[in-house]
């Protein structure tokens, strides 16, 4: 049984490692969550999507995401500044932002939070526990949760 959503059901995945990528989206492949993932390897990009700015400029509304997984430590535009620009922005406010990371520090948690992220998951060393959080993460994010459109 496949877990999907006919509209605003993409995933962004905001994440600079390429094995990272990798594992999260074997993950999701495990949990059968089918929901398109897209991938933007650094904040710059990142933003540039979910602004519909540069290369993304002309992208459609209905391609927003219904959630992101966002990096902290990333190229060009940190993951936490990410994060403050989609706060500021009214398309992007209410979308739910999973911080996804290996930071083990507290600021960034209390960071993360004070910026808007709806939900801060530390990426377990082991596979088997990443792979039942990211399917928990699917199951509530994808599923039970509910978002406002944008306007």
């Amino acid at each position: 049984m496949s877990t999907t959503l006919p509209e605003r059901s993409a995933i962004l995945l905001v994440e600079d490692n390429p094995d990272d990528e990798e594992l999260t989206l074997i993950a999701f492949r495990n949990s059968h969550i089918a929901n398109e993932v897209i991938v933007m390897r650094d904040g710059a990009e990142a933003l540039d999507f979910l602004l519909r700015k540069g290369a993304h400029a002309d992208r459609n509304l209905s391609t927003d995401p219904r959630l992101v997984l966002l990096d902290l430590k990333l190229p060009k535009i940190s993951g936490l500044e990410v994060l403050r620009k989609m706060r500021q922005n009214c398309d992007t406010k209410y979308t739910p932002v999973v911080v996804l990371t290996t930071s083990n520090q507290d600021e960034d948690i209390i960071n993360s939070y004070q910026l808007g992220a709806n939900s801060f998951i530390r990426k377990p060393v082991e596979f088997s526990k990443f792979n039942e959080a990211i399917r928990q993460l699917g199951m509530y994010w994808l599923l039970l949760n509910e978002v406002p459109l944008a306007k």
